[in-house]
């Protein structure tokens, strides 16, 4: 729907009133100006915001009909309209964290086409072959049917003797329509006779394809990136081509190419305005439906900042514009991420994954890995990127994936147990220097649970996860559910139990949505099962799973000492303005603290000192040389749909780092999450890809960030 404002002096109220009324029935939006109904004179203030109203309403006009008063005559139909049209104006620029330009405007020549209400079809046609000499334009685009459509308007008395007497008679007694009737000289049209039409026929016919497309009177574009001569010959000869113009329009350009390009989003085009789906959300905001918008991640997201002020042209009779009011670019923003990180772990991340399938065994169903850097203290998000492989004939290929970290839940495996102790101290099973055998536990009619080796032998808490023991953590939620456990026999765990750990996950951000600020994010999965057995799996991280998101929460939170911060992208919004310099900084977005771990700071130092002496034993490497590192390795038991089937066919094994450094004040955290890396096979070698990428990503952020 078209929003049209209506200007002109308030002594011709009542046709502006009748404009109004005919402009509506003709399913136009029609803002009109404020008529005085109550007989007093405005205060300055008053007269001052209905101003301010006005020139608001013409800010959200797809064009503007002013009464020229000076050709006012009494007859409605004879009153002269000027036509003054709101144009797109560039968007905001993206920076990084560190000021690096992201994403900006570069201008566009383009060629359009706006119809005027006398011209005729014989004179677009005209105009049609008329332009087909003058840009060079690909036409190979062109449907069959678009050609004899073309064919049926230049040859219409020929095609008119398709019908037969028989088919008007039936359209006369109303038993076919003129859709019908159309339909049939479309059908009747032969190859041989569109055989005839030569290229310079074929350019013009799609000319006038592009010349009818859409709505009547609306805005066509004809061509962008014109050429220099093609722009200049339009512009210099917009009244013998009446109806065509030229107009500098703008494109996103990204300075570090494809690096981070889906997360910072996709503008919509000129030619495709508001995207259907989204055409509620942004007309009942303002928005005409030919307007470019953001249609995903941050250009979506931030769409309210980046969107410009239109700029304001009145539409001369020589078909020439005035400028009524300048636009001006969008808000600048400023994101947390570094760019030159984030460049260095999308490479890490090709090299390794291509490396791993090439020349790892048992990674049939292994095609990508996941990494998130973040600062533990603030929340903010500095680097995050995910890949995935493609081999096609023996040709490795990597796309980005990057919105699975939003949306792809993992099962996490071991990298929860430092949650799991959390829940062990709180409910009292365990306590500081609480020692267990680590043996297989086992319940009646179920296989046995055990660790990933036999012999750790008596472990206090600190042990336990230095060496990842599974029989500590199933014991621990064995005493938690307060049940009565030995060899072989039945083990009874109370729902409620479940529940326990899901609290205490949830004030890491374990289940729970991160409310990152990107449009699309999902929960993760929640088992829905209360057998015993599985409240043993939910302590081992084989239960629930969550989405990488949450787990780079989950380790912030851990590293900031339980507080969680808000994960977030956006760092500063900068004032409106068309200078290369940024505007004045008129947002700065803090640290938001969004929950804390309840838990007393000496049992928090426990899993801490637990998580460092992770790194001397099974982690020792998985963060390269950076000093005092602290982390969590994990493998889990995960399952993989070999046939895209939508049933889990195969069962795999999924690797998982976590971790933070300098231990004893963070300055990043770190995680790395490659899943089904192994498959089941004879063989039980595993590729080392995860805690590769760790480690040299760790390098790297300690070398950028220090």
């Amino acid at each position: 729907m078209k929003v049209i404002t209506i200007c002109g002096s308030l002594k011709f109220q009542n046709e502006m009133m009748s404009i109004s009324e005919k402009l509506s029935l003709e399913g136009k939006c029609v803002f009109t100006p404020v008529y005085p109904v109550i007989k007093r004179k405005r205060t300055k203030e008053e007269l001052d915001n209905l101003k301010k109203i006005h020139f608001k309403k013409i800010e959200l006009s797809d064009a503007i009909f002013v009464i020229n008063k000076d050709k006012y005559k009494k007859s409605l139909d004879d009153i002269k309209v000027d036509e003054v049209y709101s144009t797109s104006t560039p968007r905001g620029r993206i920076f990084d964290r560190n000021y690096n330009l992201l994403v900006d405007n570069v201008g566009v020549k383009t060629i359009y086409y706006k119809r005027k209400p006398e011209t005729s079809t014989k004179t677009q046609i005209e105009l049609a072959y008329k332009m087909a000499d003058k840009i060079d334009l690909d036409y190979s685009k062109l449907a069959k049917t678009n050609l004899k459509e073309f064919y049926l308007v230049n040859n219409k008395d020929k095609v008119n003797k398709k019908i037969t007497e028989k088919e008007r008679e039936l359209l006369k007694q109303r038993k076919i329509t003129i859709s019908d009737i159309n339909n049939l000289k479309m059908e009747r049209i032969t190859d041989e006779e569109l055989s005839n039409y030569d290229e310079k026929d074929k350019k013009a016919a799609y000319i006038y394809y592009l010349m009818n497309k859409g709505y009547y009177y609306d805005e066509k574009i004809i061509k962008t990136y014109a050429s220099n001569e093609e722009f200049a010959y339009v512009s210099e000869h917009v009244k013998e081509i009446n109806g065509f113009n030229v107009k500098l329009e703008w494109e996103r350009k990204y300075l570090y190419g494809d690096t981070f390009k889906t997360i910072l989003g996709s503008v919509s085009t000129n030619e495709s305005g508001i995207p259907f789906e989204l055409k509620d959300k942004y007309l009942s905001e303002g928005y005409s439906l030919n307007d470019r918008v953001g249609v995903s991640y941050l250009e979506y997201q931030y769409e309210s900042l980046l969107k410009g002020d239109k700029a304001t042209y009145l539409l001369n009779d020589d078909n020439s514009y005035t400028v009524i009011k300048d636009g001006i670019r969008g808000n600048d923003i400023v994101l947390t991420i570094d760019i030159n990180l984030q460049k260095e772990v999308e490479q890490i991340l090709t090299e390794e994954i291509v490396n791993a399938k090439m020349n790892n065994a048992n990674t049939t169903y292994y095609n990508g890995s996941h990494v998130i850097i973040t600062d533990p203290k603030t929340g903010e998000i500095l680097a995050m990127a995910s890949k995935q492989v493609v081999v096609n004939n023996g040709e490795y290929k990597v796309y980005d994936n990057t919105p699975a970290l939003l949306t792809n839940p993992v099962t996490p495996g071991s990298i929860v147990k430092g949650a799991s102790m959390s829940v062990g101290y709180k409910t009292g099973a365990i306590d500081i220097g609480t020692k267990m055998l680590d043996e297989c536990v086992k319940i009646r009619n179920t296989p046995a649970k055990c660790s990933w080796t036999k012999g750790l032998g008596y472990l206090d808490d600190v042990k336990a996860l230095a060496y990842s023991s599974n029989a500590y953590q199933y014991k621990t939620a064995m005493k938690v559910a307060g049940a009565n456990y030995y060899y072989n026999g039945p083990l009874a765990v109370p729902e409620s139990a479940f529940e326990t750990y899901r609290k205490v996950f949830l004030e890491y951000g374990l289940g729970e949505k991160t409310n990152i600020d990107l449009p699309v994010e999902s929960y993760g999965y929640k088992g829905t099962s209360y057998e015993s057995g599985h409240l043993l799996d939910m302590a081992i991280g084989q239960y629930d799973t969550y989405t990488p998101v949450q787990i780079a929460s989950y380790i912030s939170t851990l590293a900031a000492n339980g507080n969680r911060y808000k994960l977030h992208l956006l760092k500063e919004v900068h004032e409106k303005t068309n200078n290369e310099k940024m505007g004045k900084v008129i947002r700065t977005v803090e640290p938001e603290l969004i929950g804390t771990v309840d838990l007393e700071q000496k049992y928090k130092d426990r899993i801490k000192l637990g998580f460092e002496s992770v790194m001397k034993s099974l982690g020792y490497g998985y963060m390269g040389t950076v000093p005092s590192p602290a982390g969590k390795t994990g493998t889990a038991e995960s399952f993989y749909d070999s046939d895209g089937d939508g049933k889990i066919d195969v069962p795999t094994i999924s690797k998982g780092f976590i971790g933070y450094a300098p231990s004893y004040d963070p300055k990043f955290a770190i995680t790395v999450l490659s899943p089904n890396v192994r498959y089941s096979t004879t063989s039980e070698y595993t590729s080392p890809v995860n805690s590769k990428i760790s480690s040299r990503v760790s390098n790297k952020v300690f070398e950028i960030l220090k």
